[in-house]
This record gives C-alpha cells, sequence and structure tokens, in this order.
C-alpha cells in the first residue's frame, strides 16, 4: 500500500480491518478470517482495483518482502523446487488450507489447495494465491507462468487446482539447446564417416568438437551469472537467519536465566536488579525499568531500570503513576488495571489518547516507540514492565511483545515467591521474638538475656567466617537456647541464694527440655540443627558437660559457639544470688576455661570481636577522643 498506492491513509484501513501497525511489522503474527477481510473490503474501496489482491500476491512474494528462511526457498535453483517446497511448508504461511504439490514436468506442476473444516474462504483469496504463484516463478524467469484453473472452490468443486508452467531460465534453455545440437552432430559425423571419412577427421569432426566446446563455455557463463544472482539472495538471507538466530538464543539464555532467579533470590530488591541486569545484558532494548504497586495499590513505584542517564532515573524515581485516580488514562496505569500490553512504535500515533502529564512523561524521557507489559500473578496485577529504544531505532513487532508477555509472567511469579518468602521470615522472626519474651517474662532480672547471648554469638560466626546460612541458624538457636527454663519453678529460678544440689539438678534439666521442646517445631533444611545445639550449649569439651557428657567436636560447632556466648553473657550481668563480675574477671575465667570447658578457637574468636566491637570505643571526655583497650 505505501509502495504502490501512497495516498490511501493505511492508518483507516488498518482500524477498519482491526490491526496494529506492530502486528502488521511481524512476520510471526497471524490474523483472522474476519480481520482479512475487512482488510481486503477497505483496500479495494480506497484503491478502486478489483484486482488488488492478485497484484498483492505477486508483490508479497518479492525477495524484499520475503522473510530470511523464504530468501533461502528463493534462492534454490529453479521455480519448480520452491513450488515443490510450498507443500511442505504451507503450513508455515497459511493456517486456512491444506497445499499438495505435484511435479508433471520440469517446468510444470499441478498444486492442490483444499481449505481445512470449518474454514470459509472468500474468492480474493484465490486470486491472492495466483499472484502468489505468478511471483514465484517471475523471481527466475522475470516471465509471468501460464496459471491454468480448471477446479475452483467457488465454482463447486472441493478444492481449488492450478496447473502452473513456466518459461525455463535461459541456462536451461540454453542447456537444452546444447544437448540436442551435440546430439546432432555426433549423429551427422557418424553417418559422414561411411561415406566421406576423410573429410570427416579433417572437418566436420573438429568442427563439431568446437562447436560443442563453444557451447559449453556459453552455458557454463550464463549459469554461473545465475548462480551468483542466486548467491546473493542467499547469502543477505544467510545473515538475516543469523541474527534471528542470535536473537532467539539470547531470548532463550534469558527465560532461563530469569527462571533461575526464582530459586536462587529469595527478596525482591535482589530479583529486581538481576532482572534488569539480564535484560540489558540479553536483549536488544537500549532502556527499561520496573515499577511495582505499593502495599494498598495507589501508585506504581520505581523499583530497578537500565539504560538511562543519573538525570533520567531521577525523574522515573520521582514520577508518581498513581492507580487510585479514576478515569486515569497514562499507559502505565491502563496497562495495569486492565492487565493488557502496549507496543507504540510511535508516540504521536496514542497522543491524542494520553493525558497532557503522560504525554509530558514521554517527552522529557525522549521516547518514540516502547513496550509496555503488565507483570501478573495469580490473576492479579502487580506491577509494569517498560522497555524502549533510542539508539538503535529498531522497529518493536509483536514478537517483543509476546517474549516481554511471557517474561514478565516469570517475573510476577518470582516476585510473589520473594514476596511469600519475605513475609514467611517475618513470621518466623516474629515469632522467635515471642518465644525468647516469653523466657524473658519470667523474670525481669535476666530479661534480655537470649538477646545478648545472640549478639555475641553472631559476633564470632563473623569472626569464623561462617556461611550466612549457618549464621541464620545460630540466631535462632541462641534465642530459644534457654527456653526449657520454663519447665523449671521460680522458686529455684529465682533464688537469691546458693542452689542446693537436687536444685542445681533441676536447673540442669533445661537443656535437656529445650531440645525436646524445640524438637516439636517443624524446623527445615539448616534450621533442623536448632533443636540439638540449643540443647547442647552447656556441653563441655573435657566431657564434664550436661545433658550428654559429649567430648571435644563431638559437640555441635554451634553449641560450643552459644556456650561462650552464653557464660560471658551469664557472669558478667547481675543474677539473684550475685552481681556482675568485673569484665578483665570474666576474661581470666574464660582464658582459664579455655581448651577445658570451651572450644579454644570459639573462646580467641570471640576476645577479637569483643576487643573491636565492644571494648575499643571512642568517647569524649574534656574534648579529648580517649581509647579504652581492655585486654584479657
Amino acid at each position: 500500500m505505501k509502495e504502490k498506492y501512497s495516498y490511501v491513509n493505511t492508518d483507516e484501513v488498518l482500524q477498519y480491518a482491526g490491526m496494529e501497525p506492530y502486528e502488521i511489522a511481524d512476520q510471526g503474527h497471524w490474523f483472522t478470517q474476519s480481520q482479512i477481510d475487512r482488510f481486503y473490503e477497505k483496500v479495494a474501496q480506497l484503491t478502486g482495483n478489483k484486482n488488488i489482491a492478485r497484484e498483492a500476491g505477486r508483490f508479497a512474494a518479492s525477495p524484499s518482502l520475503v522473510p530470511a528462511l523464504g530468501q533461502f526457498i528463493f534462492g534454490q535453483l529453479g521455480p519448480g523446487k520452491v513450488y515443490q517446497i510450498i507443500g511442505h511448508a504451507s503450513e508455515n504461511y497459511a493456517r486456512s488450507s491444506n497445499y499438495q504439490t505435484t511435479s508433471i514436468s520440469s517446468n510444470k506442476v499441478e498444486i492442490t489447495v483444499t481449505p481445512k473444516p470449518g474454514v470459509t474462504e472468500k474468492p480474493y483469496q484465490c486470486e491472492n494465491r495466483t499472484g502468489l504463484f505468478e511471483a514465484i516463478a517471475m523471481g527466475f524467469t522475470n516471465k509471468l507462468p501460464k496459471i491454468e484453473h480448471p477446479q475452483c472452490i467457488f465454482k463447486g468443486d472441493s478444492a481449488c487446482k492450478y496447473i502452473i508452467s513456466w518459461e525455463m531460465s535461459r541456462s536451461e534453455v540454453f542447456r537444452a539447446f546444447r544437448n540436442y545440437l551435440t546430439l546432432f552432430l555426433i549423429s551427422v559425423c557418424i553417418l559422414l564417416a561411411f561415406f566421406k571419412p576423410e573429410e570427416t577427421i579433417s572437418f566436420f569432426l573438429p568442427f563439431s568438437l568446437f562447436t560443442i566446446l563453444i557451447l559449453g563455455s556459453v552455458h557454463l557463463l550464463i549459469e554461473k551469472r545465475e548462480l551468483k544472482t542466486s548467491l546473493n539472495i542467499l547469502s543477505d538471507s544467510a545473515d538475516r537467519l543469523i541474527e534471528e538466530t542470535q536473537i532467539n538464543y539470547n531470548n532463550t539464555l534469558l527465560t532461563n536465566e530469569i527462571g533461575q532467579i526464582i530459586s536462587k533470590y529469595t527478596n525482591i530488591k535482589d530479583v529486581m536488579e538481576t532482572v534488569v541486569r539480564l535484560f540489558e545484558k540479553r536483549l536488544d532494548y537500549d532502556r527499561g525499568f520496573i515499577l511495582l504497586a505499593n502495599e494498598n495499590k495507589s501508585l506504581l513505584e520505581f523499583r530497578a531500570g537500565f539504560g538511562y542517564d543519573q538525570k533520567k532515573l531521577d525523574f522515573i524515581k520521582k514520577s508518581a503513576f498513581h492507580l487510585n485516580k479514576a478515569g486515569s488514562k497514562g499507559v502505565f496505569v491502563v496497562s495495569f488495571h486492565e492487565q493488557k500490553p502496549f507496543l507504540i512504535n510511535d508516540i504521536e500515533e496514542i497522543s491524542p489518547n494520553l493525558s497532557r502529564r503522560s504525554l509530558a512523561f514521554a517527552h522529557q524521557m525522549g521516547t518514540q516507540s516502547f513496550i509496555c507489559c503488565p507483570i501478573i500473578c495469580d490473576g492479579q496485577s502487580i506491577g509494569i514492565l517498560a522497555v524502549d529504544n533510542l539508539r538503535t531505532k529498531r522497529p518493536l513487532v509483536q514478537s517483543d511483545l509476546s517474549l516481554l508477555m511471557g517474561i514478565a509472567s516469570v517475573i510476577g511469579i518470582s516476585i510473589r515467591n520473594a514476596d511469600l518468602l519475605e513475609a514467611r521470615q517475618r513470621q518466623f522472626g516474629s515469632i522467635l521474638q515471642v518465644l525468647a519474651a516469653s523466657i524473658d517474662a519470667r523474670d525481669p532480672l535476666t530479661a534480655g538475656h537470649s538477646a545478648k547471648v545472640t549478639e555475641y554469638a553472631l559476633g564470632i560466626c563473623d569472626e569464623l567466617n561462617l556461611s550466612n546460612n549457618y549464621r541464620e541458624m545460630i540466631r535462632v538457636a541462641s534465642l530459644l537456647h534457654d527456653y526449657g527454663k520454663i519447665g523449671v519453678p521460680d522458686s529455684i529460678l529465682k533464688k537469691p541464694g546458693r542452689l542446693t544440689k537436687e536444685e542445681y539438678e533441676k536447673v540442669k534439666t533445661h537443656a535437656q527440655k529445650t531440645q525436646s521442646i524445640l524438637e516439636q517445631i517443624n524446623f527445615e533444611g539448616i534450621f533442623s540443627q536448632v533443636p540439638e545445639i540449643a540443647g547442647s550449649h552447656h556441653e563441655k569439651m573435657d566431657g564434664s558437660g550436661y545433658p550428654n557428657g559429649l567430648i571435644g567436636e563431638e559437640i555441635p560447632l554451634g553449641a560450643r559457639i552459644i556456650a561462650v556466648a552464653d557464660f560471658f553473657e551469664a557472669v558478667t550481668a547481675k543474677r539473684h544470688y550475685r552481681d556482675p563480675l568485673p569484665m578483665s574477671y570474666a576474661f581470666r575465667l574464660l582464658e582459664k576455661g579455655r581448651g577445658v570447658h570451651f572450644d579454644e578457637k570459639v573462646v580467641d574468636a570471640f576476645v577479637q570481636y569483643y576487643e573491636r566491637e565492644v571494648l575499643q570505643t571512642e568517647s569524649i571526655e574534656d574534648g579529648k577522643i580517649i581509647r579504652m583497650k581492655w585486654v584479657s
């Protein structure tokens, strides 16, 4: 239409047919029969050309419009091969009918087109096919083929039958001439040899061989020229195929990597940052960002992006995309509420449908073409994914939209999973705090003991360079290490004087009770070690501890860490039966138990942590900085 009928308003045609420009640009998009009918109806009306369908068929098969794979087909020598391929590849370009090709001779084929059940074609589609068949032969011979149409569904037949014959190429014609002339000359030489052997040997035979040689050379030259033309087509289409393959490869990698994110990251921030890095690395877009709805779904908030300079990035972050304003025409808001994607190759095309604020935002960002997809999970919109191109000027097509919609759904799942994990962690953390608080509530004097032991234990973990997962498990075990004391009477726990032997034995039962109680909680993964570690924090390296008298490495590392933290906090805090011990004395006791009651490397780690984080402090006294250093 744009090339042959530039005066026709194509936007009017597409709007009437219910088609979008980006759908036309996408070679992989399929239209419905109704859309095609309306398109033809409007085109025929505006052009006044009753043969527009046949003309379009010829135009559609021109090498400049055929997809990369189609150009490979055109690059094959001989239209007969192309007509044969049509029968095998018809599903790739026509979903309304089945094609079957039968070869009659080297320059003649029969093609039978049978509509699929439930499909009702129109006469113009028959004309369109005829034009397509004509263009195939013209691509090789530059002449229209002869097409007979003895059967037609619009004349009551069950199928359309086309008998196509075409002139052979120059090389084929010349080869046939050469072959016939060669046969003739050889026959003449044999015949003359019987009557005039001398003249035959001296003149006719050399003349015949020379003639055959000249004809062969001329045929080879013509064939090379035709081959060169075909190779040029193949070279162009090969480049396009490589480009398409690379795009598909990158898309596959991206989808795979995003899938891995779901299982690797457990918080939304990490998911967002990793997704945009993969977009920048794998996809052919200049810029992009992700907006997520806030908790009450009143705003879309910027969460991650790529390709923007700092000025534009700050502008996006400051922009407010309100979701609770009735009648909002912003593309992001409409996409979010209607769960509908948008592909726009020219922002001016939709400017009448945009609010002034949305249009100002687009102009500020320098946006001309963009794709906007809703991020959906469990049927609910949770955000927006948007990409655009500025530098490459590559047009965005339906395949881009389809890819991004698929990726958006994966992002939605990953965000929801991360959100659920974060909620679960918050719930788990609050349960731990409640359990620890229930112990503190027994005795205000010892309140905060578990929290302080946890702080020390985590400091030791840092000094030992333990993994984050193990560190988190130690945090849980430390908070709950004394939970078994809930089963020890207050009269013993709060006794102001020294405990009797019997009373001390009852206190010692809290370790086993801690393990028994915690084993009833369904701790999973690395947290499954929590009951054993919490219940073993009174075991000693020499085997004199309780409840099981474990020795050395038999004691879990986590229990050895809590043992040091618990001892130091206990002796430096006030108890019913004594005042807190001086720090220097507490360190001496710790050193005395090193290797006997406590693990040596754990004691060393605690001392290093305590000196660095607690004792080496800076305070201001009389305007001077005084560094305090405690040495154990």
